[in-house]
């Protein structure tokens, strides 16, 4: 392939976002980092380098292992990138999607003042 490709068209090949347009209003707001700068969406990566990305209450970093221009097919993404993304943070997002609603089954009747308080040390947490 050539030198480089443009960042917003990678971050679309490999999956990170769903369409290029998200990956392209990623970069114009500033959540997408190289070396904790921020890049426009036309700036050329190459191999090698590790970027960053703020996806709503996760910074995922991965390693560029390849370039690719083309959407591609779901098994071969860890061909063309790293996951770098600490276990950490994908456990915050696991409990913040499961668990930070304070829902509760019907029938257990209004939480005690033990279960508020546990409530709240798992909200200050996950940040909510």
């Amino acid at each position: 392939m050539e030198d480089g490709v443009r960042i917003d068209k990678w971050l679309w090949s490999v999956r990170i976002f769903k369409t290029r347009n998200q990956a392209t209003q990623a970069c114009k707001a500033g959540k997408v980092k190289i070396s904790d700068h921020a890049v426009k969406p036309s700036r050329e990566i190459r191999i090698g380098e590790v970027i960053t990305v703020s996806l709503e209450s996760l910074k995922k970093s991965v390693k560029i292992l390849a370039l690719a221009e083309h959407l591609l097919g779901a098994k071969l993404v860890t061909e063309y990138m790293e996951d770098l993304t600490k276990e950490e943070e994908y456990m915050k997002l696991k409990l913040r999607r499961e668990g930070g609603s304070g829902y509760r089954l019907r029938g257990l009747g209004r939480p005690t003042k033990k279960d508020r308080r546990e409530l709240e040390i798992l909200k200050k947490y996950l940040g909510a």
